[in-house]
């Protein structure tokens, strides 16, 4: 399940258009499992899991490190106001 929400993620096909041939299980069951996953915080703390084995192998200095957005994926048109999220009113947490 994970590889194939890594794939759709990263590939950006929908959900039913994950090929069965790969192996990943359905993309509606995949798209479930993100779901629970996310629901469940399951991401925040596999981010930390994640950092902390970085941190234990010395890994790359991250109070250099730099995000690059270009590869976030546009929506088309803008969002209406009351659509429209909000990223909040803070910085964010620094994780180093």
């Amino acid at each position: 399940m994970f590889q194939g929400i890594l794939f759709v993620l990263h590939t950006g096909i929908a959900w039913e258009h994950l090929p069965q041939e790969l192996g990943f299980g359905s993309g509606m069951t995949c798209w479930r499992r993100l779901a629970e996953w996310t629901e469940v915080g399951v991401w925040p703390r596999l981010h930390e899991v994640l950092l902390a084995e970085l941190r234990g192998a010395n890994a790359p200095d991250f109070s250099r490190a730099a995000v690059y957005g270009s590869h976030i994926r546009a929506l088309k048109g803008d969002p209406r106001r009351d659509e429209a999220l909000s990223t909040g009113a803070g910085r964010a947490a620094s994780t180093t």
